[in-house]
């Protein structure tokens, strides 16, 4: 069965193109389907307008040589810039299927970078970078064939300085973790995927997408629907944001645990003063939340410590992160979720011994470590799992930077966590519900407008 939400590295990728050779599908076959599904989009996108193909060498040039031949067969003006000869058989064979001259300069309404795709691991030379840069800029609309040129396509890292951006990436294949991870995701656009029938991948990450939640059975209740217990501190706003979150997150209950009551409660959040301990030996509990306003004070360690000691789901955020150790987890057994920003998930990785390089690897490695979910926030932001789950989402609108919305997002997650969702399902589930929240709520968004929002997110999603 054929997987379109599958995210591949570079060495998948090759091993699953192999797997397809291997049963009988040439390399130029392979190409065929590439190049037709890419020039469809490029087709569409150019709209008769003149379009410059620039080839490189191996088979993403040649995957530029099929589109330019198909180009032409539907009449677009169609040119090539191809700075050296195929070097592959493959893309040797597409050149000649395509017969025409490469040209040296080449204005156009849209240029094609077919220059290199994945598996590049080194910079451009000056003159190749340069002339991608001259084309770049000699064509008001881009698009980039499988990836924009000078892309690691693991890491997503940008392997020369001044790439040009580019309005509409074509994923051949399958997606590449660069398509998803930044700074390169925020360089490509639209992005779109193109099949050429590769098989579902074991160890691939996957693209989340849109969830299907339901309504409320007929016979539930607020118990039947979980009750989240929310653990605040020092900073009793933080808390009271993320409380109200959870409220529209799907928890039938959500209650807030405060040392003394915060002002500002809405009459339809319940608050229970007093110790932790004793609020988490309600049975009917069904997920917990601490550490946004925690603090991080000898009374919040302690309220850090009943939670974890509760042994209900739980999902740990801001100042909870920042007071975890690994000894705090030897009993910990139920679910637990951490939701780590850049720099929380650097101390975390360093708290728990693992120092991998780049964001994926940093969250797998504190995922099998601490045997916990991890969402590692930012402008991209992927989901880990202890058992090697790993799960890319597409981005969310940047408005989201703003103080707050972290608060927010923690809420959602313990709400769906409280549902009864698995852990790597509410992480999604509440990834997309804050994003699409984000999205409805427009431009200059604040936490309250992001809350206000939810309903019609969870509109779309049932």
């Amino acid at each position: 069965m054929i997987s379109h939400d599958q995210v591949l590295t570079a060495a998948q990728m090759r091993a699953a193109e192999d797997v397809l050779i291997t049963r009988g599908t040439s390399v130029a076959a392979l190409m065929e389907r590439a190049g037709n599904g890419a020039a469809e989009w490029v087709w569409r996108v150019a709209a008769g307008r003149a379009v410059t193909v620039l080839c490189g060498p191996g088979n993403n040039g040649g995957d530029g040589y099929v589109i330019a031949r198909v180009l032409a067969e539907r009449g677009v003006p169609v040119q090539v810039v191809a700075p050296s000869a195929p070097a592959t058989k493959a893309a040797g064979w597409a050149s000649g299927q395509w017969g025409g001259m490469p040209v040296g300069e080449a204005p156009g309404a849209v240029l094609v970078d077919c220059l290199f795709g994945t598996g590049l691991t080194r910079a451009l030379s000056p003159e190749l970078a340069g002339l991608l840069q001259q084309l770049a800029a000699a064509h008001p609309f881009r698009i980039a064939i499988d990836l924009p040129s000078g892309i690691d396509s693991d890491t997503g890292t940008a392997l020369n300085e001044g790439l040009p951006d580019y309005q509409l990436t074509l994923a051949l294949g399958a997606w590449k973790r660069a398509h998803w991870l930044m700074p390169a995701s925020a360089t490509m656009g639209e992005r779109r995927l193109v099949p050429i029938g590769i098989d579902p991948v074991n160890g691939a990450g996957r693209l989340t997408g849109r969830p299907k939640l339901s309504a409320p059975t007929a016979k539930a209740h607020k118990y039947s629907r979980g009750l989240l217990a929310v653990v605040g501190g020092a900073m009793p706003g933080a808390a009271l944001l993320a409380a109200r979150a959870a409220m529209r997150g799907g928890a039938g209950y959500v209650r807030l645990v405060t040392v003394d009551r915060p002002d500002g409660v809405p009459d339809d959040l319940v608050v229970q003063t007093g110790g932790a301990i004793d609020a988490m030996a309600d049975d009917r509990v069904t997920a917990v939340l601490a550490g946004p306003g925690l603090g991080r004070s000898e009374d919040a360690l302690a309220r850090l410590d009943a939670a974890l000691a509760s042994g209900h789901p739980l999902v740990l955020d801001a100042d909870a992160l920042h007071l975890l150790a690994p000894a705090r987890l030897r009993e910990r057994r139920a679910p637990l979720l951490l939701t780590p920003h850049a720099g929380e998930l650097e101390a975390l990785c360093r708290a728990f011994g693992v120092a991998p390089a780049g964001k994926v690897a940093q969250a797998q490695a504190l995922a099998k470590a601490a045997g916990a979910v991890v969402i590692a926030k930012g402008a991209d932001t992927i989901v880990a799992g202890p058992n090697g789950e790993l799960v890319f989402t597409p981005p969310a609108t940047s408005w989201l930077s703003v103080a707050g919305t972290g608060d927010v997002l923690a809420g959602l997650v313990a709400s769906r966590l409280a549902t009864g969702a698995g852990p790597v399902a509410a992480a999604e589930q509440a990834l997309w519900l804050h994003g699409a929240a984000a999205r409805l709520a427009g431009p200059v968004l604040l936490p309250d407008t992001l809350i206000a929002a939810l309903p019609q997110a969870w509109k779309e999603a049932l």
